[in-house]
């Protein structure tokens, strides 16, 4: 289910080929996409980052780096899971300038994704994470534990949200997206229908893309997720256990008291 969601005011960060800067976000508006992940028990979906890294590679790495993810957690369990050998051949499509010799050679998989080609295009490895497109993540809302705080969803929607529009100003080209705050965004669409082309057929239209590659960011901001998730989940069990054994422990230690005082 897709409903959209006008924001008000939202405490978000705006996606600027500039940088970060702190918006309002008041009249944006964002899809409320349903990730696989979202929720407590919510886990990513591997095909599904497997496209989104496939949509990164083709699409926004000509502008847009990861450089603070290194490219060997591809194989780790609960992200895309590429097999050894392709993370290999991934690798190798980028080069890197080795400081001990100063030429350039490929990239293995312990070194890390190449960082923004363009001085001005935000590295995304922590994008997701960055950008709010609901309340919280602070207070007593409850929509942060349930759904997230939203930056893939703001993702998604920044980029299926382009009007068309467009207008020259100040020596630069904008263009009208309804999810970006105060409207108008530098950056042109990068997608569009069947730019990519996925090998398990899975929908290639510019919708299915934004989610997907929005998928793969948050995974990016977040790898270890799933295993997070695993963990305190373990937590709440044993500390419900705990309670219950103490629970117990206290009423079988006063229970002779209890007694007394009544008999007194």
């Amino acid at each position: 289910m897709i409903r959209k969601l006008t924001l008000a005011a939202a405490a978000a960060l705006a996606l600027t080929s500039g940088g970060a800067e702190a918006a309002g976000g008041e009249g944006r508006e964002i899809t409320n996409y349903s990730f696989s992940f979202e929720g407590p028990f919510g886990r990513f979906d591997t095909n599904q980052l497997q496209r989104g890294l496939q949509v990164y590679t083709e699409v926004c790495s000509a502008c847009h780096g990861l450089r603070y993810v290194p490219i060997r957690t591809l194989a780790d369990p609960g992200g895309p899971q590429l097999p050894a050998d392709q993370v290999r051949a991934y690798a190798a499509q980028f080069e890197i300038e080795d400081p001990a010799t100063g030429d350039f050679r490929p990239r293995t998989p312990t070194d890390h994704f190449p960082g923004s080609s363009l001085e001005n295009a935000p590295d995304l490895s922590l994008m997701a994470k960055a950008r709010v497109g609901f309340e919280g993540p602070y207070g007593l809302a409850l929509r942060p534990l349930f759904m997230g705080i939203g930056g893939p969803e703001y993702i998604a929607s920044l980029l299926t949200h382009y009007t068309g529009e467009d207008k020259f100003e100040a020596g630069s080209m904008f263009y009208e997206n309804t999810a970006f705050p105060g409207r108008w965004i530098a950056m042109a669409p990068p997608l569009s229908d069947g730019q990519v082309e996925f090998a398990d057929g899975s929908p290639n239209d510019v919708e299915a893309m934004a989610q997907d590659v929005a998928a793969f960011l948050m995974w990016a901001a977040e790898p270890k997720m799933m295993a997070r998730k695993q963990t305190g989940f373990t937590a709440v069990l044993i500390l419900t256990l705990l309670s219950v054994l103490l629970y117990l422990t206290n009423k079988r230690l006063w229970a002779p008291v209890k007694a007394r005082a009544r008999q007194a």
